[in-house]
């Protein structure tokens, strides 16, 4: 197969066409489907080949001038199909797939197109991605491949960028400016002219939105559209961070104008539209720095001995009414970012910390999912409407878990019995197959300025798990209610609703992961309720361990990602058929769509139009991953900091490796939860080679090995704030 070029053209020009010297003759025998068939027959016979126009030609025993133009039209036919290529020089080859796909820019050589269109992954060489970047949509074609090789293919065309906007440090010259970007899959530098440059002085963190894609000789050029500020400042840093990202930080001011309109009186003629519950003994648990209450729950012993649990929610859909401007900021922004030392709220600050907040002593409007359990935590009835409420206490996760833990204090009887419900609903949940994942949070203290000066991991306790387990008896009852109701106006199994879903795992990746946890001593089983139970186990064996995370990350990563979705396939962790989020609409959209149709059916409404909600569920759970990834960003750049601020290059610290690659070996440093890389060259006791499949790396002469999970002992060489990289070295036995 010929070697392909950079640009192939999708049909031959007229320019190609005036190079070929065919006369026209008056005889015409054949036609131009003809020739469009049997042109793609040869192709078809050796896929991988590349034709010379004039062999096919040959090929196809075509003599006369005008058959030859014929052929011309036939190929020019077939390439706006896009059934062939044809290249700058006029060789052709039969295109056996093209599909449409999500760039995911793995490193400067290399990509990969995510697509729904193929199985697997298609690898992409850099040079043959036409400038595509990381979240581009593009056009690619696949190459024909042997069984049991990967899909490998290039780009056509960019159809839709990821974005126009990058973040990064300016580097001023005496002619030119150029910014390089913060993003690690951003492998190019931008140019920027001087007239652009908007003020920004040499060095500073800017946004630069992109004015010109670059061809093969240019670099992108922009302009600077913001001046974020001098870099390692924490304000700087974090905007920086939420700009990478696509995430917005400040609402526009239409959209707090019209949050400020929002009546917030409660009304005697709406408390009549729904269920008093004021009287009922309600409370709020949450952390302790929390502004916005988002849930409530309320208890009440019945006459027949059962308990009345209502869940409760901020009502956010009686405040917010659907395209309003307030809603359609909402919805873009699909979810509330928590960076280490911030909250950047989905909804402006009337609602989210006055009008929706469940403040204590003050009547509030809810949405309830109410319950009626009796000693084994069984649900004998259940209740879902729009309910008023008041709170009668705020307890921290700390106060509340210091009552259970005492038996003294506000409402020890009430929290006690919740607790014991809540345990029972969660041994349901495992005998059902659910999985627990358990992982470590690293918390930062810091100072006035953002600057840690400590830091921490949280725990959770049995006041945080019994919110969780009546939330998740919430979300789950609510998706079950409306998948069970009868549909209006349309032949569909069930009504339109918002999902949680969350598929099974991979079957390869969980048989890689079977096969490490072995060697590390733990099995894990493949099957069924098998699998879980053994996951489940794995993760009680390693709790407290030094390989706690490093094994929650592996087991997590074996798993698919949870979506939102309007099908209803099921939540695999969970071991639930019907899923959803009802519990926060303060900071989650889906949370509100689910609101507006629950409370539609309620109403006897038909069921909507699946589209437009589907549209909303993919732009959600897109927004949410870049809200974690910000997050995960955020809190790496204060790990780095704080490892830089200790300033300490002789301490040898206990760590554990966390990934072996063929650059270099990760770890995490055990009392500070940071990771860093120990480089292959400052491995100097051997020459070290990735063994892959095993997880490890091993010296060629001394045959050491270094493992993923093993415990191993650092030195800190470097950090780098503006890359959030720490790189660390090796100590050796003789210099502990």
């Amino acid at each position: 197969m010929k070697t392909k070029k950079k640009n192939p053209k999708k049909k031959p020009t007229k320019k190609l066409l005036s190079k070929r010297r065919f006369k026209r003759s008056k005889k015409n025998t054949l036609t131009i489907e003809h020739f469009q068939s049997k042109i793609y027959t040869i192709l078809n016979q050796k896929p991988e080949r590349m034709l010379a126009i004039e062999d096919l030609i040959d090929m196809l025993n075509v003599t006369t001038e005008k058959n030859k133009v014929k052929v011309i039209d036939a190929l020019e036919k077939l390439a706006d199909s896009d059934q062939i290529l044809v290249d700058q020089e006029g060789n052709v080859q039969v295109l056996l797939n093209i599909v449409e796909g999500i760039v995911d820019f793995v490193n400067p050589r290399f990509a990969f197109i995510v697509s729904d269109e193929t199985e697997e992954d298609t690898w992409v060489d850099a040079d043959n991605l036409q400038f595509a970047l990381h979240g581009d949509r593009v056009k690619a074609r696949l190459y024909p491949n042997s069984k049991g090789k990967r899909t490998e293919g290039e780009v056509m065309e960019v159809l839709e960028r990821k974005t126009n906007e990058f973040v990064g440090k300016i580097e001023i010259k005496e002619k030119y400016a150029f910014v390089i970007a913060d993003n690690r899959r951003m492998h190019m530098d931008i140019f920027v002219p001087l007239k652009n440059t908007n003020g920004a002085n040499n060095g500073d963190k800017v946004i630069v939105e992109v004015l010109e894609w670059h061809n093969e000789k240019n670099s992108p050029v922009a302009k600077v559209k913001e001046v974020l500020g001098a870099p390692g400042v924490n304000e700087t840093e974090m905007h920086a961070i939420m700009a990478e990202f696509g995430l917005a930080r400040h609402f526009p001011a239409e959209v707090l104008k019209d949050a400020e309109k929002i009546r917030g009186r409660i009304t005697k003629v709406e408390i009549k539209k729904r269920r008093d519950i004021r009287e009922t003994l309600t409370f709020t648990i949450d952390p302790e720095n929390a502004k916005d209450f988002d849930d409530a729950l309320s208890i009440k012993k019945l006459d027949n001995g059962n308990w009345e649990i209502g869940i409760h929610i901020a009502d956010v859909t009686h405040y917010v009414k659907p395209d309003s401007k307030v809603d359609k900021e909402g919805a873009e922004r699909a979810t509330s970012v928590y960076l280490v030392d911030r909250v950047v709220p989905m909804l402006p600050e009337r609602l989210s910390n006055e009008l929706c907040s469940l403040r204590p002593h003050e009547d509030k409007l809810t949405f309830s999912a109410m319950f009626e359990l009796d000693e084994n935590a069984h649900v004998i009835k259940e209740w879902f409407g729009r309910t008023v409420i008041h709170s009668d206490r705020r307890f921290s996760y700390e106060e509340a878990q210091e009552v259970m833990d005492s038996g003294n204090g506000d409402h020890v009887d009430e929290l006690r019995t919740l607790n014991a419900l809540a345990k029972k609903l969660t041994a349901q949940r495992f005998e059902k197959g659910a999985m627990s994942f358990e992982t470590v949070e690293v918390k930062f203290k810091l100072d006035e300025n953002g600057t840690p000066i400590g830091l921490y991991t949280k725990e959770r306790k049995d006041a945080h798990k019994l919110i969780e387990e009546f939330m998740l008896l919430a979300n789950r009852k609510v998706a079950e209610f409306v998948f069970k109701l009868p549909v209006k106006g349309t032949k569909a199994e069930s009504n339109t609703m918002v999902y949680r879903t969350h598929d099974d795992p991979n079957v390869e990746k969980l048989k890689n992961f079977s096969g490490f946890a072995k060697k590390l001593g733990h099995e894990v089983k493949l099957n069924g309720k098998a699998m879980t139970r053994s996951l489940n186990k794995l993760m009680t064996d390693i709790e407290d361990t030094p390989q706690q995370n490093v094994l929650q990350g592996l087991a997590i990563r074996t798993m698919a990602k949870a979506i939102y979705t309007t099908e209803a396939t099921g939540h695999f962790g969970l071991a639930f058929d019907h899923y959803t989020h009802f519990t926060s609409p303060i900071r989650r959209y889906p949370d509100m769509m689910v609101h507006r149709l629950l409370q539609h059916y309620l109403d006897h409404g038909k069921s909507v139009d699946k589209k437009v909600y589907e549209k909303l569920c993919k732009h959600s759970t897109d927004m949410e991953k870049r809200a974690a990834e910000a997050e995960r960003a955020s809190i790496k750049y204060k790990q780095v900091e704080y490892m830089q601020l200790l300033n300490d290059s002789d301490k040898a610290y206990d760590g554990v490796v966390t990934g072996v690659t063929d650059w270099g070996i990760y770890v995490e440093i055990e009392e500070t939860k940071c990771e860093g890389m120990i480089r292959m060259s400052d491995l100097v006791d051997d020459f070290y080679q990735l063994d892959e499949e095993n997880y490890r790396v091993v010296g060629k002469r001394t045959k050491n090995v270094i493992m993923f999970g093993d415990t191993i002992k650092v030195r800190i060489k470097a950090t780098d704030l503006e890359k959030r990289t720490m790189d660390l070295l090796k100590v050796y036995d003789d210099e502990s």
